[in-house]
């Protein structure tokens, strides 16, 4: 049987995306997403539950991110989780789980933003709500490198 890694997000941008170019000038945006559950406690109060994910982009999903979004930004991510590893300076071994992400929905009404720029996405990339954008990355171009 074949596994399954998929992922769905809801939840807000922790810091504005950061853009940087690798090697080819390929653009990759990373941002962490924080995704809040609310439960009940045996008392009855609700207490919510916060959880932080490591959001990557590519190519030009990255550069629209990069360009749309900003702290605070609601947005739905679509994507896979990856592990990777790597060695600090102090020769210890580090480890992080990213979503790779290869969807993004802008969840954000049009207004309410404090970059209002919605109106330069091509209109193929609006989703039917008038609230919200759809990018896909198969949409931009490029095929993502991994």
């Amino acid at each position: 049987m074949r596994g399954v890694n998929h992922v769905f997000l809801i939840g807000n941008l922790g810091r504005a995306p950061e853009i940087i170019y690798i090697e080819g000038n390929i653009p990759v945006t990373k941002f962490p997403l924080a995704t809040t559950e609310t439960f009940k406690d045996k008392k009855g109060v609700s207490a919510p539950q916060t959880e932080w994910h490591n959001i990557v982009l590519w190519r030009g999903l990255a550069e629209l991110a990069a360009k749309y979004l900003h702290k605070g930004s609601l947005v739905h991510i679509e994507g896979s989780l990856r592990t990777r590893s790597w060695e600090d300076k102090d020769k210890n071994k580090r480890f992080i789980t990213e979503i790779i992400a290869t969807n993004l929905v802008m969840l954000d009404k049009r207004g309410t933003e404090s970059k209002n720029e919605f109106e330069d996405i091509p209109s193929s990339h609006h989703d039917v709500s008038p609230s919200a954008t759809t990018l896909h990355a198969n949409d931009l171009g490029d095929e993502l490198p991994f």
